[in-house]
This record gives structure tokens, sequence and C-alpha cells, in this order.
């Protein structure tokens, strides 16, 4: 049963939240630790594949800017979907940006992310 609710980031699963805490302080080692082998990243319309490839996107991906981040929600689509919002503020063209991550987990790891502008 889908379940399109807001929720407190501490019911999100470990892995999720694992993930996101070293995508924030940018440890690329430590997020690609809780991704599948076989990982997909789609960023803005652009797709890693692998965990080599996916690795070095964690890696460089914003490091020319300084920016905060901030979560700002997060919902559970079903036990393997959620999303968290994140809200970037910061050097970057624009200075703001709402982005949704959509995490499919498979086998206790994140196999898929999507980052995506928020749609409200």
């Amino acid at each position: 049963m889908t379940q399109n609710t807001d929720i407190a980031s501490d019911l999100l699963p470990a892995i999720v939240r694992e993930f996101l805490a070293a995508h924030v302080v940018r440890d690329a080692d430590t997020a690609s630790s809780f991704l599948t082998e076989d990982a997909v990243i789609v960023d803005q319309d652009e797709t890693f594949r692998g965990k080599e490839k996916v690795h070095a996107f964690l890696r460089d991906a914003g490091s020319e800017f300084e920016y905060t981040t901030e979560q700002i929600g997060a919902r559970r689509v079903d036990d393997d979907h959620w999303v968290v919002t994140v809200r970037l503020e910061g050097t970057f063209p624009g200075g703001v940006a709402e982005l949704d991550y959509r995490f499919t987990l498979r086998d206790g790891l994140i196999a898929d992310l999507v980052v995506a502008n928020h749609m409200a």
C-alpha cells in the first residue's frame, strides 16, 4: 500500500539517513558504501551507472560551489521507495534550490537515486 505522507527524518530507513549524512559532508567513500554494485544515480537528467561512476559523481558533484543543505521533508512511497526533500543555499547559480532525492532500495542498499527539482 502506498503511503505518501510526510514523516520525521528519524523514521527514514537507516541506509537513507546514513547516505544523506555522508553526502552532506561530501564523504563520497562512505556514501558509496551504501549503494549496490550496479547502482544508478540520475541527477538533473544526467545518468551515472555502476559503483565507479557513481562514486566519481558523489565525489565531484557541486564541488565548485559552497552551499548548505537542510532536509525539509521526507515521505515513504512504499517499503522500497522513499523521497527526501532538501533545500540547498549557496554560491551556485540561483543561490537556492529545493531538490527531491528519490531512493529505491534493494537488499538493504540503495539501488537507484533520482535527484530532481522538488515538485510541490
